[in-house]
């Protein structure tokens, strides 16, 4: 749907809601039509720097697909109705589900674009908080949960993931993570190409360790393959030589550790000769990484979804973290340090246990609950599953599961079972198409943006708010309003506990998003009357600073920032040792060799971060895309050319897509991308179908998850590969 232009040219200063890297944009509309997009040059934090995605802003604003109003589903059809009938037609069936089979019976899904919505991710809670489900579940357990475990064991929250400090760091490690692709993911770092070329340019170092020569590689100064899912046993090895060897430094944060020698005793077995073959490193390759990192003035070790997507994930996670800690780099400047936001999520009251790991479990698996959700990779079990407990609605927002978490094939099967499905979209997609109504949220430049989560995870302290460039359309509502709406609906009764929740409901409802990040600035450190503050940082000043404010490199902020209850890093968490045993015979496992069989990995594109871009013709054009990367010589023992469809099969599923051969693939290893898939019936996306490529989620297996923390082992799924016909 393209926006007549009418009217005067305006600019606006706003910032890209669409991945994590807050670029700031400078976007010209004429009436309801965006004009141009481009990079903010006077932006501190970004730089100038845009990639293709925030073009895309424009394609979805205007796209004919997105949905602009509710939609039932009457008699298998899909029909426009009033907000009021489809809000009180949404609660009334998650609330007669809950009445006939307990409130745990309805389920809710959160996909990733979550986070990048301010109202989502202030309102999100307070809904599910009324429904009382303890069904819960993210895109978190499909990507970075054991990032969280491995900082709410060693720190005592969730969000107190060290970043790297890149701009100042002389040796970068990067382990499973490919920010040239993703602007740094858990580090928000946006021109990160830049950056990286700055560490070369002052004399530094970059090592990539990787089972595919990925675009970081490829400007990296060393890089090495490594078997899918065996990133756990190189660290182990990397703690080995560093602790045997003597290479340990004290620091600061080292002496607020306990548990310090446990780390040797959990090394020790792992020698660089006995870990050599599961993850087709040298011994000696393996030693100079970890000698040259101890060594290094300062260094900085950072892993990303290659670590944390297995089934090892959790542990591995926590190496990274250890490794940085005994070679002095936590919380020092050039390694890794924590941030000091202007919204504070973590905040500085309270505490919480090390081992606050799986206060419940999941009815049919028993895998862990972790920050109030359980694995999503248990979620098609639990609907399909008779008994007690049994999921038999679902309430979705922003996500699309059938094709981002693990067996999805399987997932869009048990979908068609519920009872009952609530979707806050706005498209029509491979799941809301499962729903029984559809609840669309305005657009991301109709809505107010501030980047809550992100500013914690940057590199430097920043803060940046940008108010909504168009007013919302007439029938329109924004997704905050559209979970109040809804949950002032499902509170139950008329108890006193009810009638409370229903006045906080509306007392925040009346203060609005503005309001609310008001209140949230007023307790941070950037307040009026704070050492930095100040007059204060309130929406109205950021607003007249509007292309963000940048608030200054990382501090040391320990022990200040730590959440533990006693006050200490736990360098060796008891949940964590517990899982020892676990990877000992994942190593046995790792050093079998099965013929004929390859190792399948996903991959991340810089125009693709959730599957909804592929509904935009721009960041789709060209060459596909949805292609079977593959080394030569695996090409060769099985026939196949470059272009050359490929049959690939898996246990749980099978796809065909097109061959690209490239040494850039670890021999033993292919690579599909995320979030394509989009040939299914009843879906309303017109570019992507004429795109649809194919679901890596179609193969990958529910069953392969890390025990420890429930999170999808999608890296090194086992298949085959044949070619068609």
């Amino acid at each position: 749907m393209t926006m007549p232009a009418a009217g005067p040219v305006e600019k606006h200063v706003h910032a890209c809601p669409l991945c994590e890297a807050m670029c700031g944009l400078v976007i010209e509309t004429q009436g309801q039509a965006v004009t141009s997009i481009r990079g903010d040059d006077d932006d501190p934090f970004s730089r100038g720097h845009v990639c293709p995605k925030a073009v895309a802003l424009k394609d979805l604003h205007e796209d004919p697909d997105r949905l602009r109003r509710p939609m039932k589903r009457v008699h298998g059809k899909w029909e426009p109705v009033s907000w009021s009938e489809a809000l009180d037609f949404a609660a009334q069936g998650l609330l007669t589900v809950q009445r006939m089979h307990g409130r745990n019976a309805v389920a809710t899904f959160a996909g990733n674009p979550t986070v990048h919505s301010v109202g989502a991710s202030l309102f999100l809670p307070q809904f599910i908080r009324a429904l009382g489900t303890r069904s819960r579940y993210s895109a978190t357990s499909v990507d970075q949960l054991p990032h969280h475990v491995a900082a709410a064991t060693m720190f005592g929250h969730p969000l107190l993931i060290p970043i790297p400090d890149i701009d100042r760091t002389q040796h970068l490690v990067i382990i499973g993570g490919n920010p040239l692709a993703s602007n740094g993911s858990l580090m928000t770092a946006p021109d990160v190409a830049k950056r990286l070329k700055a560490i070369r340019a002052r004399g530094g170092k970059v090592v990539v360790v990787d089972p595919r020569k990925t675009e970081t590689a490829l400007v990296a100064d060393e890089h090495y393959f490594i078997r899918p899912g065996a990133d756990v046993f190189l660290l182990l090895a990397m703690l080995h030589v560093i602790l045997k060897e003597g290479l340990d430094r004290p620091s600061r944060a080292r002496d607020l550790a306990v548990e310090y020698d446990e780390l040797w005793h959990v090394a020790k077995p792992y020698t660089p000769e006995r870990v050599a073959h599961a993850t087709g490193i040298l011994p000696g390759s393996i030693t100079a990484i970890a000698r040259d990192f101890a060594n290094a003035e300062r260094a900085a070790l950072y892993g990303r979804v290659g670590v944390s997507m297995q089934e090892f994930g959790g542990v591995a996670c926590w190496l990274i973290t250890a490794l940085n800690l005994v070679t002095g780099r936590v919380d020092e400047p050039g390694g890794v340090m924590f941030t000091n936001p202007a919204i504070d999520p973590v905040g500085l009251k309270g505490g919480y246990s090390p081992d606050h790991i799986g206060r419940w479990k999941s009815r049919v698996r028993g895998l862990p609950e972790f920050m109030g959700e359980l694995p999503v990779a248990t979620l098609a079990e639990e609907i399909e599953t008779d008994g007690e407990g049994q999921v038999r609605a679902l309430v979705t927002h922003a996500g699309n599961p059938v094709l981002s978490t693990p067996n999805g094939g399987r997932l869009d099967r048990a979908l068609e079972r519920l009872e009952f499905m609530v979707s806050i979209d706005f498209y029509l997609n491979e799941t809301t198409r499962h729903a029984d109504v559809i609840l669309p949220p305005v657009g991301p430049l109709e809505r107010d943006h501030y980047d809550v989560v992100f500013h914690t995870l940057a590199i430097r302290n920043t803060a940046k708010y940008a108010p909504p460039l168009f007013d919302p359309p007439a029938n329109g509502m924004p997704d905050w309003k559209i979970l109040s709406e809804l949950t002032e609906r499902v509170q139950p009764g008329w108890n006193w506990t009810a009638i409370k929740n229903r006045m906080a409901t509306r007392a925040i409802r009346k203060m609005g998003v503005r309001g609310l990040l008001d209140h949230e600035l007023a307790k941070g450190p950037y307040a009026h009357g704070t050492p930095n503050g100040g007059a204060g940082l309130t929406t109205a000043s950021l607003m007249k600073r509007p292309h963000g404010v940048d608030l200054g490199a990382l501090v040391p902020m320990l022990p200040h920032r730590l959440r533990t209850t006693s006050k200490k890093i736990h360098a060796a968490p008891k949940a964590i040792l517990a899982d020892l045993p676990r990877v000992a015979k994942g190593l046995e496992a790792a050093s079998e060799r099965h013929e004929g069989v390859l190792m399948l990995i996903g991959r991340r594109e810089l125009r693709s971060n959730n599957s909804w871009m592929h509904n935009s013709e721009r960041l789709v054009r060209g060459k596909a895309r949805c292609t079977l990367l593959m080394h030569p010589d695996d090409a060769s023992h099985r026939n196949l050319a470059d272009g050359q469809m490929a049959l690939v099969i898996s246990r749980v599923g099978a796809v065909e897509a097109p061959v690209e051969i490239t040494d850039a693939m670890m021999p033993g290893v292919v690579s599909l991308p995320h979030g394509w898939g989009h040939g299914r019936p009843g879906v309303q996306m017109k570019t992507a179908a004429a795109h649809a490529g194919v679901s890596i989620n179609d193969l990958t297996d529910d069953e392969r998850v890390d025990r420890l923390c429930g999170t999808a082992g999608f890296s090194g799924t086992r298949v085959t590969v044949e070619r068609v016909g």
